[in-house]
């Protein structure tokens, strides 16, 4: 579909379906709809932290923010040699966020970004679309807090659209469309706020994972 024929309402329609847009490549003018037959999750009370990443969020000194840099880290996100966010997926979101549906977690390391995710809020459900890493683990920390985050302010499901190997690691699984819409149902007839609370400290990331996992 042409990109000037979608704009951010329309996405957050699809969002509400279970569809999500996509482009080919960086500088590919046309978006397409996604509505895989499998969905990966990670669930809410099942990620999985390794000691080699507790040990990380405990004693690496990073800081966490939740849209403090916004567009920084969807530019961090498509900064590799082939990735689906194109300019107008960057304008989309961009959107997004200054309605205050799409937001991103920071990693910093200092005044440098370590790592980081965003992605859409809708009711209780959080559609993760992208992350990155630039330190060891950047990208695991920052799936771990807004994980705890997540679970702090309400939310019950955690949409990662696809299952990756590192996504498995981490406590991510495969679901079928049908069993994603109930959930996703469920999630979106309910209210929660991802800025009504503040963001959990490094200690309290972990032991609030650790107690249910």
């Amino acid at each position: 579909m042409a990109a000037e024929h979608i704009n951010a309402a329309l996405v957050l329609r699809a969002y509400r379906m279970g569809v999500f847009p996509m482009a080919d490549a960086r500088d590919d003018p046309q978006i397409f709809w996604v509505d895989p037959k499998r969905r990966g999750i990670l669930p809410l009370d099942g990620f999985h932290m390794s000691r080699s990443l507790r040990r990380s969020i405990l004693k690496s000194g990073y800081r966490a923010s939740l849209d403090r840099d916004f567009c920084g880290v969807m530019r961090a996100c498509a900064d590799r040699p082939q990735t689906w966010i194109s300019d107008n997926i960057l304008r989309l979101y961009g959107e997004l966020h200054d309605w205050g549906f799409a937001h991103s977690l920071e990693v910093w390391d200092g005044d440098d970004l370590a790592g980081g995710v965003y992605g859409v809020a809708l009711g209780q459900a959080f559609f993760g679309e992208s992350m990155f890493s630039r330190r060891r683990d950047g990208s695991k920390i920052a799936l771990a807090w807004l994980v705890a985050h997540l679970k702090n302010c309400g939310f019950r499901l955690f949409d990662t659209q696809f299952l990756t190997d590192h996504l498995a690691s981490l406590g991510g699984v495969e679901i079928p469309r049908v069993a994603f819409q109930t959930r996703l149902a469920e999630a979106l007839a309910g209210s929660a706020d991802i800025l009504a609370c503040p963001l959990p400290d490094a200690y309290s990331v972990v032991q609030r994972i650790t107690q249910t996992s």
